[in-house]
């Protein structure tokens, strides 16, 4: 659906990437292996996607479609969901929230 002879636009692939990036939260506790390979992943797409040349630096292919790489992505969802549950009604996400403030996170990019 994201390959080269698609005839999808560079922003319908964008938003099929980004509905994939829906379950990132399941690898916020994932090592430093496993994000590289996810990363690696990614700029796979990235570079299918653009129809890039092998030579083109995934630092551009990411400013071009405008995505941040994996790690960026999970701290910052990580940082969303942390300041959302300090207010949220449900009693488990409001004591996930203190939770978080009394540990260090196991992710550090």
């Amino acid at each position: 659906m994201v390959g080269r002879k698609t005839k999808l636009s560079r922003r319908n692939k964008r938003i099929v990437y980004k509905m994939m990036t829906y379950t990132s939260p399941v690898f916020a506790h994932a090592g430093p292996k496993a994000l590289d390979r996810l990363q690696l992943i990614q700029n796979k797409f990235c570079a299918s996607t653009r129809d890039a040349h092998w030579c083109v630096r995934n630092s551009i292919l990411h400013r071009d479609l405008e995505l941040p790489t994996i790690a960026k992505f999970i701290k910052d969802a990580s940082k969303r969901f942390f300041d959302i549950t300090g207010s949220h009604p449900n009693a488990l996400l409001r004591a996930a929230s203190r939770l978080r403030a009394t540990t260090s996170p196991p992710f550090h990019p």
